[in-house]
């Protein structure tokens, strides 16, 4: 049953809901005792059984954990008339309240109702317009774990003017301080239909900077095990992040959502057959990361099959069965012609040479049953012939040799790549095998597709792909490869695409991704970015990603932004002479602030800033470490800016980010991603001349 409306009591809203509250936190208690108080030494067959049972245990006491600064719920549902009975039983005016996980007393009745069940779904999309049978929605305010506000919209009151939340607009400009946090109590209308779209589907979200994109599908994860948690607990999920620093901000969502078991991982971690110790310059990684390379090596994997000249002959006892060359050559055939994974093929030529015995047999009058024809496929001569026919493929092995004898690429990249392109990627120094070869990014992606043509990779139930606008057409196709038989989550903004690869259109990716059908979904909405930021920043937009949505920051506070000349050592502003001390003084400007502060610069720029902050008593972090109270200071290089944020942001020379590039292009792409790491406010500092396209003439052309 739903909570009963509110009584005639002598005390006011907030006492009440603080007793919920309570009530709430005493009974989720109850239930983790009740697990820990399980008993399972008589229940399990034998041992194997009983550790899985106690790691279930286990993580569920760890998902029914009470963290004393989350808000267990965030929210309350006012119902005009009863909820469905598959959801829930009661009277008129029934009442639920919205959190994180299902609280339930111990008599089985709700005291909050998870955020992803359907008849929470009006919290997140009721309106005035279209109420879906909500009378009244109340969103609650919290000082840390305390409740200490709350906030009504009468959804059914016609006369009751529509009206932006204060609570919502604090909780989407509340500091950041530490990983990043999940946004269940602010997820919008547009953005709660991706969230819960269907788990068969894939979907490609682009969103500017600020748009909520990584959470939303964060979200969309935590909603997909909610609602499909068999199936995915057999298929599993993935999230894919740029790098680890990545990986890092963003790993306590889930589990603050109460999933524990969402592995996470770069696109790197999932090819890593090789170790990585080299390079490629730009133009190299540009052609072995482009999608005609998977064809050159089809062809290199199946030019191993060999035509067969010789019969095989098989000796069992004192018989001897021939099965003559054209009909070895018919059996290979139709094997090529039905494409199937080479060594899925190669497993299947001595069952078929066998099978071709047992008719000889059939035809003389033998009775030969399945184990015979095992045995045949086992026999000396078939093991031979299969040997001779359908050599096995070392992919790593296959890769070296492509990428070291220009004659052997020659002759596999013939129509397909040019004698420029082959010669951009052969190797001076190749190595003498795999395990010694200094192999590159782009190269473990080459062997991860060498590997699949070899044997299928395996599937799982949904991949989360986000920063997806900077992967090379080949490595679309290695994270597609891991959700062939499942569905995608695709997130990206084309306008922040850095690498020389980077992504051209979303319908181009997703075909490389093996996902053509999936729904391109557009976020414009900015939650994370003040006005006055964004719209600086979109001052590059036409010289990017032309035709691109800008932003629209929603956020009430314009926050803070300035753009400071900084002076040289003489007090000049010469070019590239920026002075250590203006940036110094921004970053301890912003510290008296409540929040995190990041300063980003150009990478080469790194070491001076580095040393100016430890020279000036100013402790501060790399990007991925911890922020705590005593350290809010990150210093971060543009190259690893992309998908952080930061309550303030330093930036340090914008021309020196561009410049830190190989081409213009690329560069303003670089310097957009750091333009818009800001949740509050923004000093951009410079004393070389700033890039003429932000200037307010450019952006109008």
């Amino acid at each position: 049953m739903s909570t009963p409306p509110d009584s005639a009591v002598s005390d006011g809203p907030l006492s009440r809901e603080r007793s919920h509250l309570a009530g709430s936190r005493a009974a989720l208690r109850a239930m983790r005792e009740d697990v820990e108080s399980l008993d399972i030494r008589d229940v399990t067959a034998n041992w194997v059984n009983a550790e899985v049972l106690a790691r279930q245990i286990d993580d569920r006491i760890k998902a029914l954990a009470d963290l004393s600064h989350t808000p267990l719920f965030f929210g309350r549902l006012d119902y005009l008339h009863a909820v469905g009975a598959d959801l829930a039983e009661g009277a008129r005016g029934e009442r639920f309240y919205i959190g994180r996980r299902h609280v339930h007393d111990a008599n089985g009745d709700p005291m909050v109702i998870d955020w992803r069940a359907p008849v929470s779904q009006p919290f997140y999309r009721a309106s005035r317009k279209t109420p879906m049978d909500v009378a009244l929605r109340r969103r609650f305010g919290y000082t840390g774990g305390d409740l200490t506000a709350y906030e009504d919209e009468h959804l059914s009151d016609p006369a009751e003017a529509e009206a932006t939340s204060k609570l919502l607009q604090q909780e989407i400009e509340r500091p950041r301080v530490g990983p990043m946090r999940d946004i269940v109590a602010t997820i919008q209308p547009e953005q709660d239909e991706i969230v819960r779209s269907g788990l068969g589907g894939t979907v490609c979200v682009q969103g500017g900077p600020g748009t909520g994109k990584t959470a939303v599908g964060l979200h969309r994860v935590a909603y997909l095990l909610y609602a499909h948690r068999d199936r995915l607990a057999r298929t599993g999920t993935l999230v894919i992040g740029p790098n680890a620093s990545f990986l890092h901000y963003i790993e306590q969502v889930l589990p603050a959502l109460g999933e524990l078991d969402v592995r996470q991982a770069t696109v790197d971690d999932l090819v890593a057959h090789v170790e990585v110790r080299g390079t490629d310059d730009a133009a190299a990684a540009v052609v072995k990361g482009d999608a005609r390379m998977a064809e050159v090596l089809r062809r290199a994997v199946r030019a191993h099959v060999t035509l067969p000249t010789e019969p095989v002959v098989v000796v069992r006892g004192s018989r001897r069965w021939r099965v003559p060359a054209h009909e070895l050559e018919s059996i290979v055939r139709e094997l090529l012609d039905r494409d199937i994974r080479y060594g899925a093929a190669r497993e299947a030529l001595p069952q078929r040479i066998a099978h071709t015995v047992l008719v000889q047999m059939e035809r003389s009058g033998e009775a030969p049953d399945d184990r015979v024809q095992d045995a045949v496929a086992r026999n000396t001569a078939v093991k031979a012939a299969v040997k001779a026919i359908w050599p096995p493929v070392d992919p790593a092995r296959l890769v070296l040799r492509l990428l070291s004898d220009a004659e052997y690429l020659a002759g596999h990249a013939e129509g397909i790549l040019t004698d420029d392109e082959q010669r951009t990627i052969l190797r001076t120094r190749p190595g003498r095998s795999p395990k010694t070869a200094a192999w590159s990014a782009a190269d473990a992606v080459l062997i991860d597709e060498a590997t699949d043509l070899v044997q299928r990779t395996h599937s799982l139930g949904h991949v989360v792909l986000d920063e997806a606008q900077d992967l090379s057409p080949m490595q679309y196709r290695a994270v597609g490869r891991r959700c062939t038989t499942g569905s995608a989550t695709v997130l990206g903004d084309l306008a922040q695409g850095t690498t020389p690869w980077a992504t051209r259109s979303w319908e181009e990716a997703l075909r490389h991704l093996g996902k053509r059908e999936a729904v391109v979904e557009e976020l414009t909405a900015g939650f994370r970015v003040p006005t006055d930021v964004i719209a600086y920043a979109s001052r590059l937009l036409p010289h990017i990603a032309p035709g691109l949505t800008p932003v629209a920051s929603v956020r009430e506070n314009p926050g803070f932004f300035e753009v400071r000349e900084a002076a040289g050592p003489s007090g000049t502003t010469a070019p590239g002479t920026g002075g250590p001390a203006d940036v110094v003084a921004a970053c301890e400007e912003l510290l008296r602030n409540e929040g995190s502060v990041g300063l980003i610069a150009a990478d080469a720029r790194v070491p001076l800033l580095a040393g100016a902050l430890e020279a000036a008593g100013l402790s501060h972090l790399a990007p991925g470490e911890e922020t705590t109270l005593a350290t809010r200071l990150t210093l971060v290089p543009a190259s690893l800016a992309k998908g952080l944020e930061y309550d303030y942001v330093v930036l340090d020379e914008p021309q020196a980010v561009v410049d830190g590039e190989p081409d213009e292009r690329t560069g303003l792409r670089r310097l957009y991603v750091a333009l818009t790491r800001a949740v509050s406010g923004l000093i951009v500092t410079h004393a070389a001349p700033l890039p003429a396209q932000l200037s307010e003439a450019a952006a109008v052309r």
